[in-house]
């Protein structure tokens, strides 16, 4: 497929955030516009280098790259963690976790009492102050594009549902297993080292958990290379 890359021309900051595992959403206007207006294009271009561009129909951008043999990593791990806590502490309080984690909020004076009453799990993740859960999870979910930080609360993007969609289906299993009467109620995702090659949730997530790792090239370097390839093909 041919390539004017003088139409690309958002390419360098799309490349720079997609490739550090930020999610683009209609947040980005620029970047999401040209992505949405020449997907086929950047599909191609990126195809070069490895990486798989998805286009969720909630409306965000993402990549997926061949890292099949990559471990689990922390960050992943306390991201979807938080996000299985969110949702068991919302609809304990009645709260519709869905109506929140999809362009809801949650106030930052919310975090203690959240950290008070699951502190057993995120103890698993590392954080024990409120602090270190803002620097650890909250601040990581921002740079990621999975939610935006305003005065006093924390909104949540459209990218939130790729581990909203986790969650659920472990709650869908905990349903059915208790509709059957099981005595082995379904645990809570457990973070693990990461020289495991367990999986965080035992479920058939499409979620690729270790696309968060940092990447081993860097965007300039592997930028150059594709654009490189390309002009080479087409010549």
């Amino acid at each position: 497929m041919h390539l004017d890359l003088s139409e690309m021309t958002q390419l360098a900051p799309i490349f720079r955030e997609l490739f550090k595992g930020y999610h683009v959403s209609r947040r980005d206007p620029e970047l999401y516009a040209q992505l949405s207006n020449l997907q086929d294009q950047y599909r191609g271009l990126f195809k070069a280098l490895g990486f798989e561009l998805v286009c969720d129909t909630r409306g965000f951008y993402y990549f997926v790259p061949d890292l099949a043999a990559a471990q689990v990593n922390k960050t992943a791990q306390r991201l979807a963690l938080f996000t299985f806590i969110l949702v068991e502490h919302l609809a304990d309080q009645g709260r519709d976790p869905v109506a929140v984690l999809d362009g809801g909020s949650l106030g930052r004076d919310e975090l203690p009492s959240l950290l008070e009453k699951y502190r057993d799990l995120f103890l698993q993740a590392e954080v024990q102050t409120q602090e270190e859960l803002e620097e650890k999870i909250m601040r990581r979910m921002t740079q990621l594009g999975f939610a935006a930080e305003e005065v006093g609360i924390y909104r949540f993007l459209p990218p939130m549902h790729r581990f909203l969609d986790v969650c659920l289906s472990v709650q869908q299993d905990r349903d059915l297993a208790a509709s059957l009467h099981s005595a082995l109620p379904l645990p809570a995702p457990v973070l693990i080292d990461e020289d495991s090659d367990e999986r965080l949730l035992e479920t058939d997530d499409p979620l690729d958990l270790a696309e968060f790792d940092e990447p081993l090239e860097t965007e300039e370097q592997a930028l150059a290379r594709a654009i490189a390839e390309e002009k080479e093909h087409e010549a």
